[in-house]
């Protein structure tokens, strides 16, 4: 652990200083981890002030994900909030059309 009661005024600036960096540089390495897993067209879900957003990555900029959800709205997200939605494709559902003709069976 640090003594920071040893320190100046000066030394406690800098430490600060130091700590902001290594922060800065931590989110954008979280920002760009999450960025990379995303791609143009992928479904993702967000919290905002409205309750819970699901919409489709149409852009990736340098620190936002732009995300337009079905009632069309545009959002710029930090990659970091968003949650990637799994989506479901329907059933294959095969459809038969006529009806099976009863046949005498050949011996």
């Amino acid at each position: 652990m640090i003594d920071l009661d040893g320190l100046s005024y000066e030394e406690l600036v800098a430490l600060n200083d130091e700590i902001i960096d290594r922060l800065n540089k931590m989110d954008t390495i979280q920002s760009l981890q999450a960025m990379m897993a995303l791609n143009i067209g992928s479904m993702v879900s967000f919290e905002s002030k409205m309750g819970r957003q699901t919409g489709r990555v149409t852009k990736l900029n340098t620190k936002t994900v732009r995300v337009v959800t079905d009632d069309g709205r545009s959002w710029k997200v930090p990659p970091h909030l968003l949650s990637k939605v799994k989506e479901v494709s329907e059933p294959n559902v095969i459809k038969i059309s006529g009806k099976k003709k009863k046949g005498k069976r050949r011996s």
